[in-house]
């Protein structure tokens, strides 16, 4: 049997190991986006997302948010510049400004990475990972080693196109957030100040502040449902704006968005949240119940009074 070397050398080479496990998963990337012949390499990816959720942004936003060198961002943005995707225009009233923004064949690119590409990725890389626990270090070999067993390219074939996928908030999907959320909670109650502001400004409000909002969307039916993440106070996050609409229920979404929601608070280091809502949602309640929320009078009295209709508080136990 061939031994490893760099596995042997120990977690002092782990940076060593992780360049070489990125280098082989953007490779199969790289290899199921040319079979969908999209022109997009999966290391532009950080860049093209960063950009879609904050645009217009200057390049040394840009590079603070992904927390990169701006000569590296520079150097990346190059590419997607020359191809006619992005392209940076002056500030209104700051003409020594320059913001990146799509091109129209920049969002029709993005608008095809979202509903072929990242449904196809997304599941490929979970199933990579399914089950691991304990040590790091054995979990990363068991990673590289199912790799070697199945690439990531042969994964995302076998699974094929998902029903439901996830997907980050973007400005022309604004309309659709205050859509769903207006749709539920209009069935059950009225529609608070606080629900107004929040899905007329969830860009202002929620994602400037720190927060996430996802969005499941279906082969045949688009955007289906939301649910956000909102930075509150004293280290606390709240779940809020989650709803699906009634043409999508069936299809599992709202689980699939809140597992999604939870999950991206785990890779954010939010550990603090909790939710607010009303006995009359059972079927919410119970799903929240579910993945891991309990029932928590403490919450209740420190943050459940920003809704009249809130008569629930909960927050999150991960098992």
């Amino acid at each position: 049997m061939d031994v490893d070397l760099l596995a042997g050398l120990g977690v002092g080479f782990l940076g060593s190991r992780l360049k070489r496990l990125a280098e082989r998963m953007q490779a199969d990337a790289a290899e199921v986006a040319r079979s969908l012949e999209l022109p997009v390499q999966p290391a532009q990816m950080p860049l093209l997302m960063a950009i879609r959720m904050h645009e217009p942004i200057s390049v040394g936003e840009l590079a603070e948010r992904l927390q990169l060198a701006q000569p590296t961002v520079t150097r990346a943005l190059g590419p997607l510049e020359r191809n006619g995707l992005v392209e940076a225009r002056r500030a209104p009233g700051d003409q020594r400004t320059k913001r990146l923004v799509f091109t129209d064949k920049g969002r029709a690119l993005m608008a095809r990475i979202q509903t072929e590409l990242l449904p196809r990725i997304e599941p490929a890389a979970a199933q990579l990972l399914a089950g691991l626990s304990g040590d790091f270090m054995l979990g990363l070999s068991r990673v590289e080693a199912r790799l070697t067993e199945q690439s990531l390219l042969s994964r995302a074939d076998t699974a094929g196109r998902p029903l439901v996928w996830a997907r980050d908030f973007s400005d022309d999907l604004a309309e659709a957030f205050y859509r769903i959320n207006a749709e539920w909670i209009q069935e059950m109650f009225a529609l608070e100040e606080n629900d107004i502001a929040l899905l007329s400004k969830p860009r202002e409000l929620i994602l400037d502040k720190g927060g996430v909002v996802l969005f499941a969307e279906a082969a045949d039916l688009g955007v289906v449902g939301t649910c956000a993440l909102m930075v509150s106070k004293d280290g606390w996050v709240e779940l809020t704006k989650m709803g699906v609409l009634k043409s999508a229920r069936g299809l599992k979404a709202g689980e699939f968005l809140l597992a999604k929601t939870l999950e991206r608070a785990k890779s954010l280091g939010m550990d603090k949240i909790y939710l607010l809502t009303n006995r009359k949602c059972e079927a919410a309640i119970h799903l929240y119940e579910k993945l891991g929320f309990v029932h928590d009078e403490t919450i209740m009295r420190k943050f459940g009074a920003r809704y009249q209709r809130c008569d629930v508080a909960m927050s999150y136990r991960p098992r």
